[in-house]
């Protein structure tokens, strides 16, 4: 039997370790302290606890009721006869009721918690809540806090679960509709250059013995038509390698509506036209900035504000997320510093918690009367 079926596997990191201090405690603790249990009555409830404590670790249904119902009775139990404080072991079956499929589970095993004590408290004093008026109560408020904090924790791991899963089906999709732009591009511009000079020379081999003037007009058309796919090709290659501001802008809009966030584009005045360079390496930038909103604000709201001010090209990038700069955007900023230095530009990149970043690029840009970028 393998080490995973005695322990679920996804709480070895975090929890293998305090409960086996836990456990040893308890054991410790229960063994030694005198009571009229006996030896055997110690090792029944002992065993109780455990198997109870093993029932919760791999069922988050039903089953994990009966084991928290289970526990907290044996808790009680060894209250009463050995020390009240044992039933402070309540805290490890109100971790595990966090971990329960539904909040009814939960607000069950809540009352199985009050009914822990009240318990305790009636066997021991002849009514049902004096815990109020003792250190017993703080003890009990925080045990049942502790399944809803656990619980809310869950779920946000697995709404990042889902997050990553979809951000990683969302880097694919792109990936493939690149490659179905450039085979629809090799297609339909280098594939019919390509069968005509094909064409051509099969036609030539032929003409070669019988019209050789013919021939030596064919193999000139096979020579431009050549020189003509080498254009197309090296045209191809840059247009891969340049990357439109404007293209950019539009796939961040589908890209931030597929994940939930609206996109607003503003921009209020003529702008210069950008070289080729500074076109791309804003737009990869801008590419960045919306990737870390993606995957680490949770925003609603972003919005892209261009302008030109003092010589200067500006993008900003805001949105309305978490503003947490620490958290995953720390790459993604670097690069996009890196780029705006090679262009004598600058990012500024200002965030507050729960208020959002802005990440303004700029770089500077002179033309003349035409408007052009020089």
């Amino acid at each position: 039997m393998t080490f995973k079926k005695l322990y679920p596997i996804d709480q070895v990191e975090k929890y293998l370790l305090i409960d086996i201090v836990a456990i040893v405690f308890l054991i410790y603790k229960v063994i030694k302290t005198e009571s009229s249990l006996g030896l055997s009555g110690k090792l029944l409830l002992i065993s109780i606890v455990l198997l109870s404590h093993y029932v919760c670790l791999w069922y988050r249904d039903w089953r994990l009721l009966v084991g928290c119902f289970s526990g907290f009775g044996s808790l009680v139990i060894l209250g009463v006869f050995l020390q009240k404080w044992l039933l402070l072991y309540g805290f490890i079956y109100a971790d595990l009721l966090g971990r329960a499929k539904r909040k009814i589970y939960i607000g069950i095993g809540m009352v199985g918690i009050v009914m822990m004590y009240s318990l305790f408290n009636w066997l021991i004093d002849g009514h049902p809540f004096l815990f109020a008026n003792s250190m017993l109560l703080p003890f009990m408020i925080v045990q049942l806090f502790i399944p809803f904090v656990v619980y809310t924790k869950e779920k946000a791991k697995a709404l990042q679960g889902k997050l990553d899963t979809a951000n990683a089906q969302l880097e694919r999709y792109i990936q493939e509709e690149e490659r179905h732009r450039i085979a629809r591009d090799l297609h339909d511009t280098l594939g019919q250059t390509l069968t005509m000079i094909k064409l051509k020379s099969e036609l030539t081999i032929k003409l070669v013995e019988t019209d050789a003037k013919q021939a030596k007009e064919e193999m000139k058309d096979i020579l431009n038509s050549s020189r003509f796919a080498l254009k197309q090709i090296r045209e191809l290659v840059t247009d891969m390698n340049f990357v439109s501001l404007e293209k950019e802008i539009e796939e961040s809009k589908k890209i931030l509506q597929t994940v939930g966030i609206e996109l607003t584009i503003v921009e209020n005045e003529k702008l210069p036209l950008l070289s080729s360079v500074t076109e791309t390496m804003l737009a990869l930038s801008l590419r960045e900035s919306i990737t870390n909103i993606i995957k680490h604000s949770q925003a609603k709201h972003c919005m892209i504000t261009k302008y030109y001010q003092d010589k200067m090209y500006h993008i900003q990038i805001w949105d309305d997320g978490n503003g947490d700069l620490k958290k995953g955007y720390g790459n993604g900023i670097f690069s996009i510093q890196e780029r705006m230095e090679k262009l004598n530009g600058m990012a500024e990149v200002n965030g507050s918690l729960n208020k959002g970043v802005s990440i303004t690029l700029k770089v500077p840009v002179h033309t003349n009367e035409g408007g052009n970028a020089i």
